[in-house]
């Protein structure tokens, strides 16, 4: 049995090839992203103590900032040869053309001292004294940058200021490495820049043949209750969990996507072996009538499986290498903070060879378990190897309740936004769809297809019969599709959702003209009072806010506030000014507060002007109860709260001035300023949705390749189906069915089989979307569903195309034998 199970498999390579092509693919995307996340976390390990080979102990803060004086304490502890405080932040460099040099740039103290020092230069030196600073060596190179000429840089607490470039370091696959510029400067410049009131940590060096545990322990009491003493291995091992703790996160969002392609290259292979098994349906018989058993054929096949997983697994592996260096080469080339290339370990071989065998075999096991359940007699007629068995009617009737069940769940998910079930809906829905697709495939296959028996005749009728003679076939080819376009169609509804909802709240909640942002932190505490001093700029107004005692008090303009408002139930919102405050309905109700009424905030007296109702509902999880709000103009809020801080201004041009005018004036104010960015209300709306269409791109590209094996298996039912109907072919071309015609039957039959699968997963994908949409809505926001109609027509369209495409060869296959010869195939 095992010759003649080797045999067999040698006999039917061409018509599994396709099918072992789909486990190729997937098993290719198992192993390329472990590859991958191998090398990222080699490269990981080995830079995780970059900036720590010299530090035996650290003290750590806990909720406030370690405090300047306590270095001097920790430097007079016994045993301490060098101690230094650090702390990481984020500041802006100006570059040479005058302009922030791009990219959020992380800002770091540099110890002084060399026994505490470890940064690598690749120029230069490190800093010594105050008024020095050293970059990252890309930086430098691609400013022009000179060693010893000024580099002005800013950060949260002013404009930026000269300082004297000595030195380019190396940070590259280091924590401090996020595409952006690496600025380095002394302790007391640092605190200066940040504005932090102290450092994250302190930095010690142990005196040789002191012990360090002894040493740690007299650092604990010096430094006091509130800090943490931590050892060398603590530190690296800190540092080691921080440096794979994201790449471990980006390792499983890919290994997700790759395990979604291979569950549909495992529907590809079951189907294969399905067709296959009733093509081999008298061989089989044969062998019953020899003698063989049930048990001996049953496990001949699951044989053949695990030979045709094993050998697609390893051309998946070396797939996978290629696919690796594409997706290494492409984050490199999107200069995305990662380090490592890639890194091929026995147990990732092992991994994606065992991954592939086990879908390959599990896959064939039902169609397996079938094919020996013909009698052996009944097998040698022609009505037995006809492969039209129709699903059973348990099948039938528990697939119609469950994927109505799924329906309404989505339904039901779209309405009150319960994350829980819109997961539950989208996983009825789909079983539904595999158990009840063998009636809704083919029903959905007849719709689609009489347009195409109004075009192309008796060609296209030709075509729907063929597609919808084995339910179980069609249902199984269109459902591996609906999984990828199923998962495409949620992103892409979802993402169109979300622009849409972020652009509605731009329009709705921005009033002026021109907006200035903090780059990854808020706006420097100058910047707002500059522009407010600009005579051409007649609206300045900084976004700030303050939760105190149990309700949100907000800066406002009074040009602007009222953009944001509903109604009035009470006063007249124009009456906002200095002393004077806006009361929300549900504050005013919860305090007895009304027009006129004194109240009382931050311990200073004001009067309520209004009583005003909001269009904004207040998110999960937001820091008071909705409504709990109180608006004040900036003059009192900034009285208030002088060291609050927001990271938006609103800036509109004064009256009589032109909009040309009014940015030249804002440029001259932020380009004192390397940590904000100036835009207009179409740059901030791109901004912020420009996050969603990279994450669209990359997570398409991902579901891509499942996309693709669900055509592959398009192509591979179309294959097996040819070599199943070579005589019936022969007759038809025998009695006037040209050549031209054969190709457009099989690319009819194609694109119906796409298409059905393309409908069904984009209305799933749309019907998961709703759900996702109405729970982030729940959440906060003006999100509801928008069908992005352009893509999904391209969707369609792509599926149509690689349908095509995929019929050409089964069409030449057709088409290549001698129709006296096909006359006479078995």
């Amino acid at each position: 049995m095992i010759r003649l199970t080797l045999r067999s498999l040698r006999a039917d390579a061409v018509r599994l090839l396709l099918s072992s092509l789909a486990i190729v693919l997937g098993v290719a995307f198992v192993a390329g992203t472990l590859m991958v996340t191998d090398g990222m976390r080699a490269g990981a390990y080995d830079r995780a103590g970059a900036f720590d080979r010299h530090t035996d102990l650290g003290v750590y803060a806990g909720a406030d900032p370690l405090p300047p004086a306590l270095v001097d304490r920790v430097r007079a502890v016994d045993g301490v040869t060098a101690a230094e405080g650090e702390l990481t932040g984020s500041g802006g460099v100006v570059g040479s053309d005058g302009r922030p040099v791009l990219g959020y740039a992380v800002l770091a103290s540099i110890p002084t001292d060399p026994a505490l020092r470890s940064y690598d230069l690749a120029a230069g030196r490190l800093p010594d004294r105050p008024g020095e600073v050293v970059l990252d060596a890309p930086t430098v190179r691609e400013e022009g940058f000179a060693l010893g000429a000024p580099v002005r840089v800013g950060g949260a607490t002013g404009a930026a200021r000269a300082y004297t470039l000595v030195g380019a370091v190396d940070v590259a696959g280091t924590s401090r490495d996020v595409g952006g510029p690496f600025i380095g400067l002394v302790g007391a410049d640092a605190l200066a820049v940040t504005g932090e009131r102290g450092y994250g940590r302190i930095m010690v060096a142990v005196a040789r043949g002191t012990s360090r545990e002894a040493v740690a322990e007299r650092l604990a009491g010096a430094a006091g209750g509130g800090t943490t003493v931590k050892n060398r291995q603590q530190i690296l091992d800190d540092a080691v969990d921080d440096a794979v703790r994201d790449l471990e996160q980006f390792g499983m969002v890919l290994l997700t996507f790759a395990g979604v392609a291979v569950v549909v290259a495992g529907f590809v292979i079951a189907n294969t072996f399905a067709i296959v098994l009733a093509q081999r349906t008298r061989r089989t018989a044969l062998l019953r009538l020899v003698g063989a058993t049930r048990g001996q054929v049953f496990r001949a096949t699951l044989l053949e499986s695990a030979v045709l997983g094993l050998a697609a697994s390893a051309l998946g592996v070396l797939a996978g290498a290629g696919l690796a260096a594409g997706l290494a080469a492409a984050l490199s080339a999107l200069e995305l903070p990662v380090s490592g290339g890639v890194t091929l370990t026995g147990s990732t071989v092992l991994l994606a060879v065992a991954v592939g065998t086990v879908i390959t075999v599990a896959a064939a096991f039902v169609p397996a378990w079938q094919g020996t359940r013909v009698a052996p007699v009944a097998a040698l007629t022609d009505a037995a190897v006809q492969v039209t068995r129709r699903a059973g009617r348990v099948r039938l009737v528990v697939g119609a309740l469950v994927f109505a069940a799924g329906v309404a769940a989505l339904a039901v998910a779209a309405g009150v936004g319960q994350i829980v079930l819109v997961a539950l809906g989208g996983v009825l829905t789909f079983s539904g769809i595999v158990l009840y697709g063998p009636v809704l495939v083919p029903a959905l296959v007849r719709l689609l297809g009489a347009p195409a028996r109004l075009l192309f005749g008796a060609t296209a009728g030709l075509a729907v019969a063929n597609a919808v003679r084995n339910p179980r076939r069609v249902s199984a080819t269109a459902t591996a599709l609906v999984i990828g376009i199923g998962l495409v169609s949620a992103f892409v509804v979802g993402a169109g959702s979300v622009k849409v909802g972020i652009e509605r709240a731009v329009d709705a909640q921005i009033g002026v003209d021109y907006l200035v942002t903090g780059i990854g932190g808020d706006l420097p505490a100058p910047l707002a009072g500059e522009l407010a001093a600009r005579p051409e700029l007649g609206v300045v107004h900084e976004q700030r806010s303050r939760v105190v005692d149990g309700l949100e008090v907000r800066a406002a303009h009074p040009a602007l506030v009222a953009r944001t408002l509903t109604g009035t139930v009470a006063g007249d919102s124009r009456g906002l000014g200095p002393g004077a405050v806006l009361v929300h309905r549900q504050l005013a109700e919860a305090r007895g507060w009304s027009v006129g009424s004194p109240v009382t905030l931050a311990g200073r007296s004001f009067r309520v002007a209004a009583v005003v109702t909001a269009d904004e509902a207040a998110p999960a999880g937001a820091r008071v109860p909705e409504g709990h709000v109180v608006d004040m103009v900036d003059t009192d809020f900034v009285r208030l709260f002088p060291t609050e801080r927001g990271f938006l201004a609103e800036v509109d041009p004064a009256d009589g001035v032109s909009a040309g005018q009014a940015r030249a004036a804002i440029e001259t104010v932020v380009a004192r300023y390397p940590t904000v960015n100036l835009m207009d209300q179409a740059a901030y709306k791109k901004m912020l949705t420009g996050t969603v269409d990279m994450l669209l791109a990359f997570v398409t590209a991902l579901l891509g390749l499942a996309v693709v094996i669900a055509l592959v298996g398009v192509a591979n039912t179309l294959s097996l189906s040819v070599v199943e109907r070579t005589r019936e072919n022969a007759v038809l071309r025998a009695v006037g069915l040209t050549r031209g015609r054969m190709r457009a039957m099989l690319a009819v039959e194609a694109v119906l089989m796409a298409l059905v699968g393309a409908v069904l997963g984009m209305a799933l994908g749309t019907g998961v979307s709703a759900g996702a949409m109405a729970f982030v809505a729940k959440i906060g926001g003006d999100f509801t569903l928008v069908l992005p109609w352009g893509r999904l027509t391209l969707i369609l369209a792509v599926a149509v195309l690689a349908a095509l495409l995929a019929s050409v060869l089964p069409a030449r296959r057709a088409l290549g034998r001698p129709v006296v010869e096909a006359l006479g195939a078995e």
